[in-house]
């Protein structure tokens, strides 16, 4: 990293990204400054390793920054940011800190639609048991990592590659994958073609190894984009040059073969059934082995690992009925969750809590929302998490729920009321699922107290 004075003020430092920019920052000594809209579990961890954070918006809370970094969700007129530029200090977004942070390092970076935070959650804890001390900077918490950031002591570097505002064309990678790549952020982009445009573009500042997966038609159109890698595949599909044959689930996880270019590896098991997992460890695994990790010390790492917190995670349970979390927030990621559950749980009936995020999401998914819920039993939309937008800006949850004919969907307004409806609902042997990319994961507990 180039020569970084301080103080670093973040403005959103609640987000997951952002947050691990001021972790990492304060684990080098440099003082940090935060602000954010609310108090959460992230701000709170920024501030347990030393640093100062502000619940609101203001012009003071710039005090005397050096730098000022912002999320990409902040908008121009954000008091701080005024202030950064009146003052004439220098203002970056999130992706250009990362990069900065990420600087002479071995890059291997997790881009795609859906499953990145797993992936690289994966990559990362495989290559920290085989003794390479990775850095890293997650979109989610690891479980068996115990957090999202760390610099780590090794020449490689993690980083899941978000393609909000095209934050990823930031990195240089030399090694990359693409999970999917599925249209999502449309109320920045605009159009499909926009979104794969981003990822074409991205294609070609991967400077050493692409790994594209086979059984994602998005992704494999990046075989045409103007690339200077090595090109390979991964997933289910016969000829991907990583390929997870003989795959059989059941409620203790999944195993399969794992086959490099025709060649049988060994067998591979995971703890989490759904074949989307199955995907997102095959990729791990041909990272790492091309990293130089052994195929044992991959098979014993991966045979461990949940992946990241709010991942088809267990809440709790009470009267014979089992809380579970995920942060599904897109229909694919939906349909994954519940063919999952429906391996895990078989027989039992799916009771699912289900938080919108962004008007926008649920407008331009509209058709997809209102299909995606087979296998589940009973649904109740909770209110939008509107994030950074409007309720001008697209549909609602209220109007979602009265358009979805199967299963039969109830509203929530508040937590609570969500909360009161599933516990209403769950009889003993029942699975409850909160979902969604908000602050849902709130209610599991709320559910589990009142069950016991």
């Amino acid at each position: 990293m180039s020569e970084l004075r301080g103080p670093v003020h973040l403005v959103g430092v609640g987000g997951m990204h952002m947050s691990a920019i001021g972790l990492l920052l304060l684990e080098r000594g440099i003082p940090v400054t935060g602000s954010d809209l609310r108090a959460s579990g992230l701000t709170e961890k920024v501030a347990a390793k030393g640093g100062r954070v502000f619940i609101g918006h203001d012009a003071a809370n710039v005090g005397n920054a050096a730098l000022v970094v912002t999320t990409a969700a902040a908008p121009d007129d954000n008091p701080e940011i005024v202030e950064a530029r009146r003052r004439g200090l220098p203002v970056i977004l999130r992706a250009e800190m990362v990069a900065r942070l990420m600087e002479g390092k071995r890059v291997i970076a997790v881009a795609g639609a859906h499953g990145k935070t797993t992936t690289s959650s994966l990559i990362a804890f495989v290559l920290k048991e085989a003794g390479r001390e990775p850095m890293y900077l997650l979109g989610g918490e690891s479980i068996e990592l115990g957090g999202h950031a760390a610099w780590g002591e090794g020449d490689l570097c993690v980083v899941e590659a978000d393609e909000y505002k095209r934050a990823f064309h930031e990195y240089r990678p030399a090694v990359a994958v693409v999970t999917n790549v599925e249209p999502d952020h449309l109320d920045y982009y605009g159009t499909e073609a926009a979104y794969h445009e981003a990822f074409a573009h991205f294609a070609g500042l991967v400077r050493e190894r692409l790994l594209l997966c086979a059984d994602d038609e998005g992704s494999m159109r990046l075989l045409q984009a103007p690339r200077s890698a090595v090109t390979e595949t991964y997933g289910t599909s016969d000829g991907a040059t990583w390929q997870a044959r003989n795959v059989r689930r059941d409620a203790a996880g999944a195993r399969f073969e794992l086959v490099r270019a025709g060649t049988s590896l060994g067998e591979l098991s995971v703890l989490v059934p759904g074949d989307h997992f199955v995907r997102n460890a095959t990729a791990a695994a041909a990272v790492c082995i091309e990293e130089g990790v052994p195929f044992e010390q991959v098979r014993a790492a991966l045979a461990t690992v949940r992946g990241a917190h709010r991942r088809f995670e267990r809440v709790g349970e009470g009267r014979g009925v089992l809380v579970m979390d995920d942060y599904a927030h897109h229909p694919t990621e939906v349909r994954n969750t519940i063919a999952a559950a429906r391996t895990a749980f078989p027989g039992r009936r799916l009771i699912v809590v289900y938080q919108p995020h962004t008007y926008s999401r649920i407008a331009y998914l509209w058709d997809e929302w209102t299909r995606c819920w087979e296998g589940v039993d009973e649904l109740v939309v909770l209110e939008t998490y509107a994030a950074r937008e409007n309720p001008e800006a697209g549909k609602s949850a209220r109007d979602l729920a009265a358009a979805i004919s199967h299963p039969n969907a109830r509203y929530a307004s508040t937590f609570g009321d969500a909360a009161r409806m599933a516990v209403g609902m769950a009889n003993t042997g029942d699975v409850i699922f909160t979902m969604g990319a908000g602050d849902v994961a709130e209610v599991g507990p709320m559910i589990v107290e009142a069950l016991q």
